[in-house]
């Protein structure tokens, strides 16, 4: 009998793990979202594990694979791997918020040779595109999000040296259209250490996040065309996430 279970789990892990082609989420993913927002616990979870696998981690997964053949031949040194799907799990070890799981899901695209680390844990602090959903929460995005120190003052530095060229970058048409500029979160109130306080970059100094994105609809979200939608969102965002990179020693590519 536990050999029997034993080759059932192992089955059920193999379907996972070989997603289908994409075809939109289901209302149940939403659904299951909902409700774990309400029975946010281990026991709940492992109950409902199934629901996870089959309406988010699965599809979520095709996805990826799917936009990762698209950006072959739109950034070949972006990539969509299975590293790319964010963890449910939430890491609480230094947080007062004990919840243990997240209650959306998200995945991270990001530059081959800068790794899938994010925030404070990526060393180079590479750019790269990002897709998140939750109830009444669907967007994509990209750019860097509060890079490590020594990242942040490389695109500081880059910005100081040559403010016209970041300028023109994000508040080209196509990009201000489709965004509406850079996403002001953790903005600092003064400049940073080490820049005049009148320099002529000021405003882009302050940034600590490098990131804009824009909302799409939980109709998207049901949709195969969520596909073609995040792929020119990518596409018009992808001067910003080469520009970032380059300043992070990190090269654009031709071809995989």
């Amino acid at each position: 009998m536990a050999v029997k279970k034993t080759a059932v789990t192992k089955k059920r892990a193999r379907a996972v793990l070989a997603p289908d082609e994409f075809t939109g989420f289901r209302p149940a993913a939403l659904t299951f979202l909902r409700a774990l927002a309400r029975n946010n616990r281990k026991e709940w979870f492992e109950a409902n594990r199934e629901r996870y696998e089959d309406e988010i981690k699965r599809p979520l997964l095709a996805l990826i694979e799917e936009v990762d053949v698209r950006l072959a031949s739109v950034a070949p040194e972006i990539v969509g791997t299975r590293k790319s799907l964010f963890r449910i799990h939430r890491d609480v070890r230094f947080s007062k918020d004990k919840r243990p799981y997240k209650t959306h899901a998200a995945c991270w695209f990001y530059h081959r040779d800068a790794g899938r680390a994010v925030g404070g844990n990526a060393v180079q602090g590479g750019a790269g595109f990002y897709f998140h959903f939750a109830p009444g929460d669907v967007f994509t995005g990209g750019g860097v999000w509060m890079p490590p120190r020594p990242a942040l003052l490389r695109i500081r530095d880059a910005i100081a040296e040559a403010p016209e060229v970041f300028t023109d970058i994000v508040t080209a048409r196509a990009f201000k259209r489709r965004f509406g500029g850079l996403e002001q979160e953790h903005m600092l109130q003064r400049m940073p250490r080490g820049f005049a306080p009148d320099h002529p970059a000021g405003d882009w100094l302050r940034y600590q996040s490098f990131t804009a994105g824009r909302a799409l609809t939980e109709s998207d979200l049901g949709s195969r065309k969520l596909i073609d939608l995040m792929v020119k969102d990518f596409e018009v965002m992808l001067p910003f996430v080469r520009w970032i990179n380059s300043v992070s020693g990190l090269p654009e590519a031709t071809a995989r």
